[in-house]
């Protein structure tokens, strides 16, 4: 699987090929610089380590600085693993190389875009799971407008079971966005335009993959 690391920058909107306006998330995707080359030999499979982001070398563990150092690479604050990378089998897999967006995708492409969604804190059921509360709220339930309601039995099954759909913390985690067109690249300035949101806050580090 191709991919590439890429931080997000916004959100603007263009002219698709039919003439309608669609709107875009812009993304900064690389460049990338290969830190680690695995193979079936070594590891017992095909993978390509990409590294982005600068980062001070005085934050740095120095386990990854001799890392980075193989790489003869300055030190990254993002390092992603990608099994079966295209451009392994076209013989363009280097330790230390650059890896730039142009390289992976092109425009028209599909791709998923992974990262961490926004964090909300602790939320009720209403914000959280889109409860529509009491409703008209008759029979004197002036403080249940937003509650939950019952969640269970009494004496049987005596507890709450797991998955129930309660209170807690939203947001802060691992999302998916699968099948974003890829509407222009800009690769001087290493942006690529995607069609649709993607999660995460702006400057929020995503990885796209093909």
């Amino acid at each position: 699987m191709s991919g590439i690391i890429g931080r997000k920058i916004g959100m603007t909107s263009v002219y698709g090929a039919d003439g309608r306006n669609v709107a875009c998330t812009v993304i900064e995707a690389g460049p990338c610089v290969i830190t680690q080359v695995k193979n079936e030999e070594s590891d017992g499979y095909n993978a390509v380590q990409l590294a982005y982001g600068e980062r001070k070398e005085k934050r740095t563990p120095q386990a990854l600085l001799g890392h980075f150092k193989k790489a003869d690479t300055t030190p990254k604050s993002k390092v992603v693993e990608f099994r079966d990378f295209r451009l392994e089998f076209e013989g363009g897999i280097e330790l230390g190389k650059e890896v730039s967006v142009q390289d992976v995708f092109e425009e028209g492409d599909f791709l998923d875009v992974k990262g961490v969604s926004k964090g909300k804190g602790f939320q009720g059921v209403v914000k959280r799971h889109g409860f529509g509360g009491v409703g008209q709220a008759t029979h004197g339930q002036h403080n249940r407008l937003r509650a939950p309601g019952s969640i269970g039995a009494a004496s049987y099954p005596a507890r709450v079971f797991k998955g129930m759909k309660m209170a807690g913390q939203t947001g802060n985690k691992s999302v998916k966005v699968t099948n974003l067109k890829v509407m222009k690249i800009l690769a001087d300035e290493n942006l690529i335009l995607v069609s649709g949101s993607v999660p995460g806050a702006k400057n929020s580090y995503l990885i796209l993959e093909k």
